[in-house]
């Protein structure tokens, strides 16, 4: 189980650009870090980084479990780690109630923990419609849906509330406070406010 995880003197480099460097902050299990800044700064980069998609140019990303363990970091991210991308993933071909099914068997998840996310995100009108027939608000919250379907206890989530209603909003708010309460960790990209309580980490792009 992720109790913290640490980013220590990172720095990312995409191509030949340095999107930044000497970054470090921490976030302890039931707390959210939201990581702000201008579009191209590094904000999805960092996300990727911490998920192992990325490998850093210095610096480190480390995991801690129970009474500080430090965590082999390919064992978390594969058991504690959810990661939900700007782009959601998802097969177009699949109806959703098949896409869904599918991501909750790759992740460790249960008939009853996907049978929860379905009805948590009013998804049951959705399960026989292909992917590609949906909204891209309707998408979202299948993706979202992955979360509670295989519960993690560290969701990194790119702009999730970037294609929901007011309504749909609301729910992912209570949604993360909930996650939170639990223990659970988040760190999120956003360009709006989280609607839980997070400490802000701004992301500058390098010269």
């Amino acid at each position: 189980m992720i109790k913290s995880v640490s980013i220590d003197n990172l720095a990312l480099v995409r191509g030949e650009r340095k999107l930044f460097s000497h970054l470090s902050f921490r976030v302890e299990a039931g707390t959210a870090a939201a990581l702000v800044g201008a579009n191209g700064a590094g904000k999805t980069s960092l996300l990727r980084a911490v998920a192992g998609l990325i490998h850093p140019a210095a610096g480190a990303v480390r995991f801690e479990g129970p009474n500080t363990a430090e965590l082999e970091a390919e064992t978390a991210r594969a058991r504690g780690v959810h990661l939900l991308a700007h782009h959601d993933g998802l097969k177009s071909t699949r109806t959703a109630g098949e896409e869904l099914s599918f991501w909750a068997r790759w992740s460790g998840g249960t008939p009853a923990s996907l049978t929860a996310a379905v009805k948590r995100l009013a998804l049951e009108p959705l399960l026989d419609l292909d992917i590609r027939k949906l909204s891209a608000g309707q998408r979202r919250r299948v993706a979202l849906a992955r979360l509670i379907a295989a519960p993690r206890p560290l969701w990194l989530l790119d702009e999730p509330m970037a294609p929901l209603d007011t309504e749909r909003r609301a729910l992912l708010g209570q949604l993360m406070a909930e996650h939170l309460s639990s223990g659970g960790l988040l760190i999120c990209a956003v360009h709006d406010p989280l609607p839980v309580p997070a400490q802000e980490i701004r992301i500058g792009a390098a010269p």
